[in-house]
Protein backbone atom coordinates (compact mmCIF):
# COMPACT_ATOMS: atom_id res chain seq x y z
CA UNK A 1 0.00 0.00 0.00
CA UNK A 2 2.79 2.39 0.95
CA UNK A 3 4.65 1.50 -2.49
CA UNK A 4 1.30 2.39 -4.46
CA UNK A 5 1.37 6.06 -3.18
CA UNK A 6 5.53 6.22 -3.14
CA UNK A 7 5.03 5.63 -6.64
CA UNK A 8 2.81 8.98 -7.78
CA UNK A 9 5.22 11.02 -5.68
CA UNK A 10 8.06 12.54 -7.62
CA UNK A 11 10.85 11.65 -9.33
CA UNK A 12 13.78 14.33 -9.02
CA UNK A 13 15.85 12.52 -11.75
CA UNK A 14 14.11 14.04 -14.09
CA UNK A 15 15.98 17.48 -16.50
CA UNK A 16 12.77 19.80 -15.13
CA UNK A 17 14.73 22.24 -12.61
CA UNK A 18 13.60 21.89 -9.20
CA UNK A 19 13.48 25.46 -9.04
CA UNK A 20 10.47 25.56 -11.76
CA UNK A 21 8.13 23.40 -9.51
CA UNK A 22 5.13 25.54 -8.04
CA UNK A 23 5.87 27.26 -4.89
CA UNK A 24 2.66 28.15 -2.90
CA UNK A 25 1.72 24.13 -3.25
CA UNK A 26 2.30 23.42 0.63
CA UNK A 27 0.21 26.69 1.67
CA UNK A 28 -2.69 25.63 -0.89
CA UNK A 29 -2.32 22.35 0.80
CA UNK A 30 -2.32 23.18 4.14
CA UNK A 31 -5.38 25.32 3.63
CA UNK A 32 -7.28 22.30 1.70
CA UNK A 33 -6.26 20.07 4.64
CA UNK A 34 -6.77 22.68 7.43
CA UNK A 35 -9.32 20.48 10.26
CA UNK A 36 -11.08 24.79 10.58
CA UNK A 37 -14.62 22.68 10.25
CA UNK A 38 -13.57 19.66 13.01
CA UNK A 39 -12.19 22.17 15.36
CA UNK A 40 -15.38 23.98 15.43
CA UNK A 41 -17.25 21.35 15.70
CA UNK A 42 -15.00 19.99 18.43
CA UNK A 43 -15.91 23.68 20.52
CA UNK A 44 -19.52 23.59 19.96
CA UNK A 45 -19.40 19.45 21.35
CA UNK A 46 -17.57 21.26 24.59
CA UNK A 47 -20.39 23.72 24.84
CA UNK A 48 -23.01 21.16 24.90
CA UNK A 49 -21.05 19.44 27.52
CA UNK A 50 -20.23 21.99 29.68
CA UNK A 51 -23.85 23.09 29.56
CA UNK A 52 -25.07 19.86 30.30
CA UNK A 53 -22.51 19.86 33.50
CA UNK A 54 -23.56 22.83 34.53
CA UNK A 55 -27.79 21.61 34.08
CA UNK A 56 -26.65 18.51 36.06
CA UNK A 57 -24.77 21.09 38.77
CA UNK A 58 -28.38 22.43 39.17
CA UNK A 59 -30.12 19.36 39.44
CA UNK A 60 -28.07 18.10 42.03
CA UNK A 61 -28.62 21.20 44.32
CA UNK A 62 -32.35 21.29 43.85
CA UNK A 63 -32.32 17.70 45.25
CA UNK A 64 -30.06 18.14 47.72
CA UNK A 65 -30.68 21.56 48.95
CA UNK A 66 -34.38 22.00 47.69
CA UNK A 67 -35.16 25.00 50.49
CA UNK A 68 -32.43 26.96 48.16
CA UNK A 69 -34.14 27.05 45.16
CA UNK A 70 -34.58 30.90 45.36
CA UNK A 71 -30.83 31.52 45.30
CA UNK A 72 -30.40 29.14 41.70
CA UNK A 73 -31.18 32.61 39.93
CA UNK A 74 -27.94 33.84 41.11
CA UNK A 75 -26.50 30.87 40.02
CA UNK A 76 -27.83 30.92 36.65
CA UNK A 77 -26.59 34.21 36.31
CA UNK A 78 -23.27 33.57 37.46
CA UNK A 79 -23.21 30.68 34.73
CA UNK A 80 -24.19 32.42 31.95
CA UNK A 81 -22.08 35.22 32.35
CA UNK A 82 -18.96 33.13 33.24
CA UNK A 83 -19.56 30.72 30.32
CA UNK A 84 -16.94 31.93 27.49
CA UNK A 85 -14.69 31.69 30.40
CA UNK A 86 -14.71 27.92 30.20
CA UNK A 87 -14.02 27.86 26.07
CA UNK A 88 -11.25 30.44 26.84
CA UNK A 89 -9.56 27.73 29.98
CA UNK A 90 -10.18 24.81 27.49
CA UNK A 91 -8.11 26.84 24.13
CA UNK A 92 -5.26 28.26 27.01
CA UNK A 93 -5.07 24.31 28.09
CA UNK A 94 -4.18 23.66 24.56
CA UNK A 95 -7.53 21.18 24.04
CA UNK A 96 -7.59 22.62 20.54
CA UNK A 97 -4.45 21.18 19.33
CA UNK A 98 -4.36 17.30 18.38
CA UNK A 99 -0.68 17.28 18.94
CA UNK A 100 -1.33 18.16 22.47
CA UNK A 101 -3.71 15.93 23.57
CA UNK A 102 -2.60 12.95 21.38
CA UNK A 103 -2.95 10.76 24.70
CA UNK A 104 -6.22 10.70 26.91
CA UNK A 105 -4.54 10.88 30.13
CA UNK A 106 -3.20 14.60 28.98
CA UNK A 107 -6.07 15.40 27.76
CA UNK A 108 -8.17 14.95 31.07
CA UNK A 109 -5.24 16.12 32.90
CA UNK A 110 -5.81 19.51 30.61
CA UNK A 111 -9.49 19.12 31.61
CA UNK A 112 -9.24 19.18 34.52
CA UNK A 113 -6.64 22.22 34.78
CA UNK A 114 -9.24 24.14 32.83
CA UNK A 115 -11.90 23.68 34.94
CA UNK A 116 -9.96 24.78 38.65
CA UNK A 117 -8.99 27.54 35.74
CA UNK A 118 -12.83 28.48 35.01
CA UNK A 119 -13.92 27.98 38.67
CA UNK A 120 -11.49 30.02 39.98
CA UNK A 121 -12.22 32.71 37.66
CA UNK A 122 -15.36 32.67 37.95
CA UNK A 123 -15.23 32.70 42.13
CA UNK A 124 -13.36 35.98 41.38
CA UNK A 125 -16.09 37.50 39.65
CA UNK A 126 -18.57 36.51 41.77
CA UNK A 127 -16.38 38.10 44.65
CA UNK A 128 -16.06 41.26 42.34
CA UNK A 129 -19.46 41.68 41.54
CA UNK A 130 -20.59 40.92 44.99
CA UNK A 131 -22.82 38.10 44.46
CA UNK A 132 -24.41 37.16 47.70
CA UNK A 133 -25.71 33.06 48.53
CA UNK A 134 -22.75 31.67 46.29
CA UNK A 135 -23.56 27.86 47.33
CA UNK A 136 -20.38 25.66 48.01
CA UNK A 137 -22.73 22.80 46.94
CA UNK A 138 -23.43 24.04 43.64
CA UNK A 139 -19.97 25.03 43.02
CA UNK A 140 -18.67 21.64 43.86
CA UNK A 141 -21.43 20.17 41.97
CA UNK A 142 -19.92 22.28 38.80
CA UNK A 143 -16.20 21.20 39.78
CA UNK A 144 -17.87 17.65 39.89
CA UNK A 145 -20.20 17.14 36.85
CA UNK A 146 -18.85 19.73 34.12
CA UNK A 147 -14.92 17.81 33.61
CA UNK A 148 -17.21 14.71 33.58
CA UNK A 149 -19.40 15.92 30.77
CA UNK A 150 -16.48 17.41 29.27
CA UNK A 151 -14.33 13.84 29.78
CA UNK A 152 -17.69 11.64 28.45
CA UNK A 153 -17.68 14.07 25.05
CA UNK A 154 -14.32 13.81 24.61
CA UNK A 155 -14.07 10.36 24.78
CA UNK A 156 -16.42 9.93 22.28
CA UNK A 157 -14.91 12.60 20.25
CA UNK A 158 -11.60 10.79 20.52
CA UNK A 159 -12.83 7.80 18.74
CA UNK A 160 -14.68 9.59 16.04
CA UNK A 161 -11.34 11.32 15.21
CA UNK A 162 -9.71 8.21 15.71
CA UNK A 163 -12.08 6.26 13.32
CA UNK A 164 -12.01 9.01 10.51
CA UNK A 165 -8.19 8.53 10.64
CA UNK A 166 -8.57 4.69 10.24
CA UNK A 167 -10.75 5.60 6.95
CA UNK A 168 -8.13 8.25 5.58
CA UNK A 169 -10.53 10.82 6.13
CA UNK A 170 -8.65 12.58 8.55
CA UNK A 171 -5.05 12.05 7.33
CA UNK A 172 -1.69 14.03 6.89
CA UNK A 173 0.36 13.51 4.23
CA UNK A 174 4.05 13.24 5.44
CA UNK A 175 7.17 12.84 4.17
CA UNK A 176 10.14 10.92 6.34
CA UNK A 177 13.84 12.67 6.56
CA UNK A 178 16.04 9.87 6.93
CA UNK A 179 16.73 6.90 5.46
CA UNK A 180 17.96 4.58 8.20
CA UNK A 181 16.38 1.87 10.22
CA UNK A 182 14.97 3.67 12.21
CA UNK A 183 13.47 6.53 9.91
CA UNK A 184 11.78 2.66 8.24
CA UNK A 185 11.07 1.94 11.17
CA UNK A 186 8.82 5.35 11.85
CA UNK A 187 7.01 4.30 8.45
CA UNK A 188 5.59 0.36 9.08
CA UNK A 189 4.70 2.26 12.95
CA UNK A 190 2.74 4.75 11.09
CA UNK A 191 1.38 2.09 8.79
CA UNK A 192 0.37 -0.06 12.11
CA UNK A 193 -1.51 2.75 13.90
CA UNK A 194 -3.96 4.43 11.08
CA UNK A 195 -5.58 5.99 13.84
CA UNK A 196 -2.72 8.09 14.09
CA UNK A 197 -3.45 9.64 10.79
CA UNK A 198 0.35 9.64 9.31
CA UNK A 199 -0.02 9.19 5.64
CA UNK A 200 3.88 8.77 4.61
CA UNK A 201 4.60 9.57 0.79
CA UNK A 202 7.76 8.76 0.85
CA UNK A 203 11.41 9.58 2.31
CA UNK A 204 14.05 12.31 1.58
CA UNK A 205 17.93 11.35 1.92
CA UNK A 206 20.73 10.42 -0.03
CA UNK A 207 20.31 10.50 -3.62
CA UNK A 208 22.15 7.09 -4.62
CA UNK A 209 19.20 5.71 -2.86
CA UNK A 210 15.36 4.99 -5.03
CA UNK A 211 13.97 2.97 -2.52
CA UNK A 212 13.66 2.43 1.25
CA UNK A 213 11.19 -0.53 2.79
CA UNK A 214 9.20 -1.06 -0.79
CA UNK A 215 8.60 2.96 -0.42
CA UNK A 216 10.43 5.81 -2.51
CA UNK A 217 12.86 8.06 -1.92
CA UNK A 218 11.66 11.26 -3.38
CA UNK A 219 15.01 13.74 -2.83
CA UNK A 220 17.71 14.68 -0.75
CA UNK A 221 18.29 16.51 2.08
CA UNK A 222 18.57 19.69 0.01
CA UNK A 223 15.79 19.42 -1.69
CA UNK A 224 13.20 19.13 1.11
CA UNK A 225 11.52 22.15 0.19
CA UNK A 226 10.88 21.51 -3.10
CA UNK A 227 10.01 18.07 -2.41
CA UNK A 228 7.21 19.19 0.60
CA UNK A 229 6.15 21.50 -2.16
CA UNK A 230 5.60 19.01 -5.30
CA UNK A 231 3.86 16.26 -3.14
CA UNK A 232 1.51 18.51 -0.79
CA UNK A 233 2.78 17.11 2.50
CA UNK A 234 1.65 19.40 5.63
CA UNK A 235 4.57 17.45 7.85
CA UNK A 236 7.59 15.24 8.36
CA UNK A 237 9.10 13.11 10.68
CA UNK A 238 12.77 13.25 10.51
CA UNK A 239 15.09 10.37 12.23
CA UNK A 240 17.89 12.04 14.33
CA UNK A 241 20.00 8.78 14.05
CA UNK A 242 19.95 8.90 10.35
CA UNK A 243 20.07 13.04 9.83
CA UNK A 244 23.27 15.52 10.89
CA UNK A 245 22.32 17.47 13.63
CA UNK A 246 23.33 20.78 12.05
CA UNK A 247 21.07 20.08 9.42
CA UNK A 248 18.10 18.72 11.77
CA UNK A 249 18.76 22.58 13.65
CA UNK A 250 18.56 24.26 10.14
CA UNK A 251 15.53 22.24 8.84
CA UNK A 252 13.72 22.29 11.89
CA UNK A 253 13.85 25.85 11.87
CA UNK A 254 13.42 26.39 8.73
CA UNK A 255 10.24 23.97 8.26
CA UNK A 256 8.30 25.63 11.31
CA UNK A 257 8.88 28.93 9.66
CA UNK A 258 7.00 27.77 6.56
CA UNK A 259 3.98 26.58 8.53
CA UNK A 260 4.96 22.62 8.51
CA UNK A 261 4.71 20.26 10.91
CA UNK A 262 8.00 18.92 12.55
CA UNK A 263 8.46 15.75 14.33
CA UNK A 264 11.87 14.60 15.69
CA UNK A 265 12.18 10.93 16.42
CA UNK A 266 14.81 10.24 19.36
CA UNK A 267 15.52 6.99 18.38
CA UNK A 268 14.24 5.50 21.46
CA UNK A 269 11.74 2.63 21.48
CA UNK A 270 9.08 1.43 24.75
CA UNK A 271 9.61 4.30 26.79
CA UNK A 272 6.35 5.52 28.19
CA UNK A 273 6.08 8.99 27.09
CA UNK A 274 5.33 10.48 30.34
CA UNK A 275 8.50 10.01 31.84
CA UNK A 276 10.57 11.91 29.54
CA UNK A 277 11.35 15.42 30.17
CA UNK A 278 12.47 17.90 28.20
CA UNK A 279 15.58 19.76 29.84
CA UNK A 280 17.35 22.94 28.61
CA UNK A 281 21.70 22.90 28.74
CA UNK A 282 23.31 26.36 27.42
CA UNK A 283 20.68 26.29 24.35
CA UNK A 284 20.85 22.27 23.69
CA UNK A 285 17.92 20.51 24.02
CA UNK A 286 18.19 17.02 26.49
CA UNK A 287 15.39 14.64 27.14
CA UNK A 288 14.97 13.38 30.70
CA UNK A 289 14.05 10.20 31.42
CA UNK A 290 12.39 9.49 34.79
CA UNK A 291 13.14 6.84 36.60
CA UNK A 292 10.33 3.89 37.61
CA UNK A 293 9.86 3.50 41.59
CA UNK A 294 9.02 -0.11 41.84
CA UNK A 295 10.00 -0.67 45.62
CA UNK A 296 8.75 1.15 48.97
CA UNK A 297 5.55 2.94 49.05
CA UNK A 298 4.86 2.32 45.48
CA UNK A 299 5.52 -1.27 46.34
CA UNK A 300 2.60 -0.74 49.39
CA UNK A 301 0.38 0.55 46.91
CA UNK A 302 0.37 -2.10 44.33
CA UNK A 303 -0.14 -4.82 46.72
CA UNK A 304 -2.61 -3.15 48.90
CA UNK A 305 -4.32 -2.44 45.33
CA UNK A 306 -4.07 -6.17 44.96
CA UNK A 307 -5.59 -7.37 48.47
CA UNK A 308 -8.48 -4.80 47.56
CA UNK A 309 -9.48 -5.53 44.44
CA UNK A 310 -8.55 -9.80 44.63
CA UNK A 311 -11.12 -9.67 47.57
CA UNK A 312 -13.63 -7.64 45.93
CA UNK A 313 -13.56 -9.84 42.63
CA UNK A 314 -13.44 -13.18 44.61
CA UNK A 315 -16.84 -11.65 46.35
CA UNK A 316 -18.77 -10.69 43.47
CA UNK A 317 -17.96 -13.78 41.06
CA UNK A 318 -18.56 -16.36 44.05
CA UNK A 319 -21.95 -17.32 42.71
CA UNK A 320 -20.26 -17.46 39.19
CA UNK A 321 -17.57 -19.91 40.17
CA UNK A 322 -20.17 -21.61 41.79
CA UNK A 323 -22.04 -22.47 38.32
CA UNK A 324 -18.76 -23.74 36.87
CA UNK A 325 -17.36 -25.81 39.65
CA UNK A 326 -21.00 -27.35 38.80
CA UNK A 327 -20.76 -27.26 35.23
CA UNK A 328 -16.87 -28.59 35.15
CA UNK A 329 -17.65 -31.80 37.56
CA UNK A 330 -20.48 -32.84 35.67
CA UNK A 331 -19.21 -32.60 31.85
CA UNK A 332 -16.03 -34.10 32.16
CA UNK A 333 -13.97 -36.09 34.39
CA UNK A 334 -11.37 -35.00 36.56
CA UNK A 335 -10.41 -31.95 38.87
CA UNK A 336 -12.50 -28.62 38.72
CA UNK A 337 -9.45 -26.52 39.12
CA UNK A 338 -6.08 -27.29 36.97
CA UNK A 339 -2.87 -25.98 39.23
CA UNK A 340 0.37 -25.77 36.72
CA UNK A 341 3.91 -24.87 37.33
CA UNK A 342 4.61 -21.51 36.35
CA UNK A 343 7.81 -19.01 36.80
CA UNK A 344 7.15 -16.27 39.01
CA UNK A 345 9.07 -12.89 39.95
CA UNK A 346 12.79 -13.99 40.43
CA UNK A 347 12.07 -17.01 38.67
CA UNK A 348 10.61 -18.77 41.33
CA UNK A 349 8.21 -21.14 40.94
CA UNK A 350 4.83 -21.18 41.48
CA UNK A 351 1.45 -23.33 40.62
CA UNK A 352 -1.13 -20.97 38.91
CA UNK A 353 -5.16 -21.79 39.47
CA UNK A 354 -7.65 -21.80 36.55
CA UNK A 355 -10.91 -23.29 36.29
CA UNK A 356 -10.18 -26.45 34.16
CA UNK A 357 -11.14 -25.69 30.64
CA UNK A 358 -9.47 -29.03 29.02
CA UNK A 359 -9.72 -32.69 29.27
CA UNK A 360 -7.84 -34.10 32.32
CA UNK A 361 -5.15 -35.57 29.81
CA UNK A 362 -4.20 -32.04 27.81
CA UNK A 363 -0.66 -32.04 29.10
CA UNK A 364 0.12 -35.55 28.04
CA UNK A 365 -1.78 -34.70 24.02
CA UNK A 366 0.60 -31.65 23.77
CA UNK A 367 3.19 -33.40 22.30
CA UNK A 368 0.91 -34.75 19.69
CA UNK A 369 -0.31 -30.83 18.60
CA UNK A 370 3.31 -29.58 18.58
CA UNK A 371 3.17 -29.77 14.62
CA UNK A 372 0.00 -27.61 14.56
CA UNK A 373 1.13 -24.79 17.15
CA UNK A 374 0.30 -21.79 15.37
CA UNK A 375 2.71 -19.19 17.45
CA UNK A 376 6.48 -18.27 17.18
CA UNK A 377 8.53 -18.58 19.70
CA UNK A 378 8.65 -20.37 23.23
CA UNK A 379 4.75 -20.16 23.51
CA UNK A 380 1.80 -22.71 22.34
CA UNK A 381 -1.44 -21.79 20.84
CA UNK A 382 -4.13 -23.24 18.69
CA UNK A 383 -6.80 -21.45 18.07
CA UNK A 384 -9.01 -24.57 17.56
CA UNK A 385 -7.46 -26.89 20.74
CA UNK A 386 -9.22 -29.88 20.36
CA UNK A 387 -8.14 -30.69 23.98
CA UNK A 388 -10.72 -27.81 24.91
CA UNK A 389 -14.06 -28.73 26.61
CA UNK A 390 -17.25 -27.43 25.67
CA UNK A 391 -17.94 -25.89 28.78
CA UNK A 392 -14.01 -24.63 28.52
CA UNK A 393 -14.89 -23.06 25.76
CA UNK A 394 -17.50 -20.58 27.32
CA UNK A 395 -14.88 -19.97 30.33
CA UNK A 396 -12.03 -19.51 27.93
CA UNK A 397 -14.40 -16.93 26.54
CA UNK A 398 -15.17 -14.38 28.58
CA UNK A 399 -12.10 -15.56 31.11
CA UNK A 400 -13.97 -17.23 33.82
CA UNK A 401 -11.63 -19.66 34.10
CA UNK A 402 -8.81 -17.07 35.18
CA UNK A 403 -11.06 -15.97 38.27
CA UNK A 404 -9.29 -18.72 40.83
CA UNK A 405 -5.65 -16.29 40.18
CA UNK A 406 -7.24 -14.00 42.34
CA UNK A 407 -6.41 -16.40 45.00
CA UNK A 408 -2.57 -16.44 43.69
CA UNK A 409 -3.01 -12.58 43.91
CA UNK A 410 -3.97 -12.80 47.32
CA UNK A 411 -0.70 -15.54 48.25
CA UNK A 412 1.45 -12.92 46.88
CA UNK A 413 2.64 -15.56 43.97
CA UNK A 414 0.86 -13.18 41.14
CA UNK A 415 -0.39 -9.67 40.61
CA UNK A 416 -3.81 -8.56 39.37
CA UNK A 417 -1.35 -6.73 36.59
CA UNK A 418 1.59 -7.81 35.24
CA UNK A 419 3.39 -9.98 32.36
CA UNK A 420 1.58 -13.34 31.58
CA UNK A 421 3.23 -16.00 33.74
CA UNK A 422 5.32 -18.36 31.62
CA UNK A 423 5.59 -22.01 31.37
CA UNK A 424 8.96 -23.70 32.46
CA UNK A 425 9.71 -24.93 29.45
CA UNK A 426 9.50 -21.06 27.93
CA UNK A 427 11.92 -19.78 29.95
CA UNK A 428 13.89 -22.28 28.89
CA UNK A 429 13.90 -20.73 25.25
CA UNK A 430 14.20 -17.43 26.18
CA UNK A 431 17.08 -14.81 25.62
CA UNK A 432 18.55 -12.61 28.02
CA UNK A 433 16.43 -9.68 27.49
CA UNK A 434 12.94 -11.39 27.78
CA UNK A 435 14.21 -12.28 31.30
CA UNK A 436 13.70 -9.00 32.32
CA UNK A 437 10.04 -9.78 32.74
CA UNK A 438 10.76 -11.29 35.71
CA UNK A 439 11.59 -8.76 37.69
CA UNK A 440 7.81 -7.97 38.71
CA UNK A 441 5.12 -10.37 39.62
CA UNK A 442 3.33 -12.17 36.73
CA UNK A 443 -0.43 -10.61 36.05
CA UNK A 444 -4.29 -11.98 35.44
CA UNK A 445 -3.88 -9.14 32.55
CA UNK A 446 -1.52 -7.36 31.31
CA UNK A 447 -0.79 -5.39 28.44
CA UNK A 448 -0.57 -8.60 25.91
CA UNK A 449 -4.04 -10.21 26.93
CA UNK A 450 -5.73 -6.78 26.50
CA UNK A 451 -3.69 -6.22 22.86
CA UNK A 452 -6.76 -7.22 21.18
CA UNK A 453 -4.37 -9.04 18.64
CA UNK A 454 -4.96 -13.16 19.40
CA UNK A 455 -2.20 -13.21 16.39
CA UNK A 456 -0.03 -11.19 18.17
CA UNK A 457 3.88 -12.71 17.58
CA UNK A 458 6.05 -13.85 20.29
CA UNK A 459 8.75 -10.54 19.42
CA UNK A 460 5.50 -8.25 19.78
CA UNK A 461 3.98 -10.13 23.00
CA UNK A 462 7.96 -10.06 24.40
CA UNK A 463 8.32 -6.17 23.70
CA UNK A 464 4.69 -5.45 25.20
CA UNK A 465 5.64 -7.43 28.73
CA UNK A 466 8.66 -5.62 28.84
CA UNK A 467 7.31 -2.13 27.57
CA UNK A 468 5.19 -3.01 31.09
CA UNK A 469 7.93 -3.98 33.05
CA UNK A 470 10.44 -0.98 32.28
CA UNK A 471 7.46 1.80 32.51
CA UNK A 472 5.28 0.02 35.56
CA UNK A 473 3.20 2.80 37.60
CA UNK A 474 -0.41 2.49 39.67
CA UNK A 475 -2.07 4.58 37.09
CA UNK A 476 -1.22 2.31 34.28
CA UNK A 477 -2.48 -0.76 36.07
CA UNK A 478 -6.08 0.93 36.17
CA UNK A 479 -5.73 1.91 32.48
CA UNK A 480 -4.99 -1.74 31.52
CA UNK A 481 -7.96 -2.88 33.96
CA UNK A 482 -10.29 -0.55 32.27
CA UNK A 483 -9.17 -1.87 29.17
CA UNK A 484 -9.34 -5.37 29.97
CA UNK A 485 -13.06 -4.77 30.91
CA UNK A 486 -13.55 -3.34 27.22
CA UNK A 487 -11.45 -6.64 26.14
CA UNK A 488 -13.50 -9.45 27.94
CA UNK A 489 -16.96 -7.85 26.66
CA UNK A 490 -16.15 -7.55 23.33
CA UNK A 491 -13.77 -10.74 23.51
CA UNK A 492 -11.35 -9.59 21.65
CA UNK A 493 -8.02 -10.61 23.95
CA UNK A 494 -5.40 -12.58 23.66
CA UNK A 495 -5.17 -16.02 25.04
Amino acid sequence: MMGGRASTGVDLSTSEPIEARRQDAPRVARQALAPSTLKARLVSADVVAIAIGMTMAFVWQAIVQPDRLGVQRTHVLLAFVTFPIWLLAMALNKLYLARAVARAGEEVRRILNATLMSVGLMLALSFALQFKALSRLWVLSVVVFVPFALIIERTGARRIFARMRRDGRLSRPIVIIGTDADAIALMHAAERQPELGYDVLGFIGPDDLVTRGGVSVLGRYEDTAEVLAETGATGVLISLASVPSALVNRLTRELCDDGYHVALSSGLRDIDIARFRAQDIGGRTLVYVEQVQRGGMHAVAKRAFDITLSLIALALTAPIALVVVLAVKVTSPGPVVFAQERVGRGGHTFRVLKFRTMVADADARKAELADLNEADGPMFKMARDPRVTRVGAVLRKYSIDEIPQFVNVLKGEMSVVGPRPALASEVEQWTDDVHDRLRVLPGITGMWQVSGRSDTTFDEYKRLDQYYVDNWSLLHDVRILVRTVGVVLTQRGAR
